[in-house]
């Protein structure tokens, strides 16, 4: 069991759909009776996050589960472990959300993409995710929310500048509208105005965001657990949509990857100035998408996908808190700490060439 002497936070990344991975590992990070000091959190991510900071402790499970019983399709699971019927399966249920939205976080917005069309006047984006509002403001008490008892903070980027903005309780009240704009990821949803800047979703800079938590200066320890949503590995892909996928995932995986690498440097040079300082731990946990997942899986809200990806969530925290346990830290200020080559990447092979012996 990791110390619990120190401070945690919890850092949580964008993903759309795929943020059931999120509610996963917090539940298991709560079954182990660890609550984070601090959460951080961009789009869906800083949806998961409110919903846990805007809740008592012992609500916070039900309502991430409201949250994603709302947002699934109702449709059945998934009746086969075939790979392709599956994989057509969670391709026909992303057109589904694209083609319908889903009436607890988006719907269609006019004029949207029919402005493409000459005649037809100018619009910014596809989708209107104002019911994400409704949706928040029953699921979150702001008023718990910003009385600090777990502290929030909120990434956005603003449209104009390209500069990240961080909204945090420790120094503004946050409002639903400050999750909505961390959520409003570009051409899909329209930026939103706060404050006399034009704010959107912070994915395509930096998915994971990390930075509030390594570069505020520190006088305790702390254990930061990333839930990221998009692996840096991935098998080699074999077909046009696995291309698409892996593109995709590079993409929103980058950012992270280098931000680690200079936090790395960082502390070490810290721990050079000051050998006493305090050490920061970070145990990274990546979601490694089946082999059934295609490049849409951000809009796949099919049930049998929220269900292994929620499962998925709670397996890898488990194991991640073992992996924290298994030994103590060496020397150095900042330790970095990330699960082995999953698993379901290594299924995800398997499964191409045998599909038969291998349920989704």
């Amino acid at each position: 069991m990791p110390d619990t002497t120190r401070e945690l936070a919890m850092v949580f990344a964008g993903g759309n759909a795929v943020g059931a991975y999120h509610a996963g590992a917090y539940e298991a990070l709560h079954d182990h009776g660890l609550r984070p000091d601090w959460v951080v959190g961009a789009s869906i991510g800083a949806v998961t996050a409110a919903i846990i900071a805007g809740n008592a402790p012992e609500d916070r499970i039900a309502k991430l589960a409201e949250f994603w019983n709302e947002a699934t399709q109702g449709t059945g699971s998934s009746p086969t472990a075939l790979l392709k019927p599956r994989q057509i399966y969670n391709g026909l249920h992303a057109l589904l959300t694209l083609a319908w939205g889903r009436p607890s976080i988006f719907r269609h917005r006019l004029p949207g993409l029919w402005s493409a069309l000459p005649w037809m006047p100018d619009d910014v984006a596809l989708f209107d995710n104002t019911p994400l509002l409704r949706t928040l403001e029953r699921l979150v008490d702001f008023e718990r929310l910003n009385r600090g008892g777990t502290r929030l903070t909120v990434s956005c980027v603003d449209v104009e500048t390209g500069e990240e903005v961080y909204f945090d309780t420790a120094r503004k009240v946050i409002r639903p509208e400050h999750i909505l704009a961390s959520t409003a990821i570009l051409p899909a949803f329209p930026p939103v105005e706060l404050d006399g800047r034009v704010l959107c979703d912070a994915g395509y800079t930096n998915n994971l965001p990390l930075d509030p938590v390594f570069t505020e200066e520190r006088d305790t320890d702390l254990l930061c657990i990333a839930s990221d949503l998009f692996s840096l590995r991935a098998p080699r892909p074999a077909s046009l949509d696995a291309v698409l996928e892996r593109a995709n995932d590079l993409i929103f995986a980058s950012a992270p990857r280098r931000a680690i690498a200079g936090f790395r440097r960082e502390y070490e040079l810290r721990q050079r100035l000051d050998p006493k300082a305090p050490a920061v731990t970070l145990l990274h946990l990546v979601y490694q998408a089946g082999a059934d997942e295609l490049a849409a899986k951000s809009f796949d809200f099919s049930p049998s996908s929220i269900r292994d990806r929620w499962a998925a969530g709670s397996r890898d925290t488990v194991r991640g808190l073992e992996l924290l346990a298994s030994g103590k830290a060496g020397n150095n200020s900042f330790d970095y700490r990330t699960l082995p080559n999953s698993l379901r990447a290594d299924e995800a092979v398997d499964r191409i060439t045998s599909p038969k012996r291998h349920s989704p």
